[in-house]
């Protein structure tokens, strides 16, 4: 994503066709990090206006040797960690009970690599239970270590841990299942 320096200026001085620009510009890259730390695509749009907004205001502090596309991301990352702790201080507490799983035997990743497609692979992502769902884009997908993930998400290295164990495998019994129920239609 090339963004030229005249564009930034024009949104800096609040001229609105050039933030629609800029809109347009960055609203797939932005709705693709939403997607991944929201369920639906209406809470991934208000996270993405939310993390516009932020980008459009603090567009003065850019400094032009950081690509413009991590930074935007980085932003809209911290957003969906700032309305995930938001959304914790509301809500009554509560503790996710480990599931027992059933010991899961190697998985055949090429077999799986095969037969799912991005979006498959992101709607079981989103399948999650929210905690391990944000943990594992945390980890995975925007390459956070434990000991920050527990920072940001107000919780212990050994509960991060856990999250992402527990998305794992919750994962690869999804996908075991659909691959079982594909084989079996």
């Amino acid at each position: 994503m090339t963004i030229n320096n005249q564009l930034i200026q024009a949104c800096i001085r609040k001229e609105r066709r050039a933030q629609y620009e800029l809109y347009k510009s960055s609203y797939g890259i932005l709705m693709a990090v939403c997607l991944r730390y929201e369920r639906n695509k209406e809470d991934a749009e208000f996270l993405l206006n939310k993390a516009f907004l932020k980008i459009l205001n603090n567009l003065e502090s850019y400094a032009p040797e950081v690509p413009f596309e991590a930074w935007i991301r980085r932003i809209t990352i911290n957003t969906a960690i700032d309305e995930y702790r938001k959304a914790q201080r509301s809500k009554v507490d509560y503790v996710e009970e480990p599931m027992q799983l059933a010991a899961l035997s190697e998985m055949d990743y090429n077999e799986a690599e095969k037969q799912f497609d991005a979006e498959e692979l992101i709607a079981l992502v989103q399948q999650l239970p929210p905690v391990s769902q944000k943990v594992f884009n945390l980890y995975i997908i925007d390459g956070y270590n434990h000991k920050e993930i527990a920072e940001q998400l107000g919780m212990s290295e050994g509960t991060s841990k856990w999250h992402l164990s527990s998305a794992r495998k919750k994962l690869q019994e999804m996908m075991r299942k659909k691959m079982d129920n594909d084989n079996v239609a």
